[in-house]
């Protein structure tokens, strides 16, 4: 009876499995780590019936997932790999979806003067000069790209082997983590920063500069390209996400009494 009653569960939950309607969602790290999704995706399901399994990685992986097709939808935030990703046919229907912004944290003594600075590349230009300690993702991420066209603006292209540049290939949170054990500096969203509990050695340096600026975005996986895509259900996680319902899911969430994510707007506007 033991045996016919375990083959019974095993059965009942790989049918429930197979029932199960979910899509798959690849999304940057920093809508994982700052505690979005586990905050909008309950209230997408109540409204939906539709499960959303999440791959949170760095936004160049995210895109390359999409562009395999082991993706049906993709939410992540660099605009320019958005529009090529689109415009390569992998994907379809890119739409605004929220805004936040970047931020420099660094350690409270600040060694290379950047506290209060709203120009992001004259802060990271000191700190190049003073050689202070910088940790880099390195993961090919939205916040990457980000750091890597704010370094090449200024006009410095970093070593890796420099002594004071060090290069991890790591998400935002262990990136984080690592910078307040160095005490150094680092370029992090604002919505992971507000999620970020060890922050005993560091503090937002230098934020405001409209080169901060980070919209996210939604796109479809292009079914034509790939057929066996969940397009309807991918339409109805991309419809609620870029409508009023889920816009005021994602307005609504606070971190420590802060709104991190705000609607879309154009960057000429931030």
């Amino acid at each position: 009876m033991r045996i016919v009653a375990l083959v019974l569960s095993t059965f009942v939950a790989s049918v429930a499995q197979a029932d199960e309607r979910f899509i798959t969602l690849s999304s940057t790290t920093s809508t994982q780590d700052s505690g979005l999704f586990g905050y909008i995706l309950p209230i997408f399901k109540a409204a939906a019936g539709l499960n959303v399994h999440v791959v949170a990685i760095g936004t160049g992986q995210a895109l390359a997932i999409g562009e395999r097709g082991d993706a049906d939808a993709l939410l992540i935030h660099d605009r320019i790999g958005e529009d090529k990703f689109v415009a390569d046919g992998y994907g379809i229907d890119r739409r605004d979806v929220m805004y936040n912004d970047f931020v420099i944290v660094g350690p409270s003594a600040d060694p290379a003067g950047i506290r209060g600075l709203k120009d992001a590349r004259k802060a990271l230009a000191q700190v190049a000069a003073m050689k202070s300690p910088f940790v880099s993702r390195g993961d090919d991420s939205g916040t990457n790209r980000m750091e890597l066209r704010l370094w090449k603006s200024a006009g410095i292209q970093p070593d890796p082997y420099s002594g004071w540049y060090r290069d991890l290939g790591q998400g935002m949170g262990p990136t984080l983590n690592i910078s307040a054990a160095m005490n150094a500096y680092t370029l992090t969203d604002r919505a992971t920063w507000a999620n970020f509990k060890n922050r005993q050695t560091l503090e937002i340096l230098t934020e405001g500069d409209p080169a901060l600026f980070n919209p996210y975005g939604s796109i479809l996986v292009n079914p034509a390209k790939w057929p066996h895509v969940k397009i309807s259900e991918a339409r109805i996680w991309h419809e609620w996400l870029t409508t009023k319902p889920g816009l005021g899911a994602i307005t609504s969430y606070r971190i420590n009494g802060a709104q991190p994510f705000f609607p879309p707007r154009r960057a000429d506007t931030y």
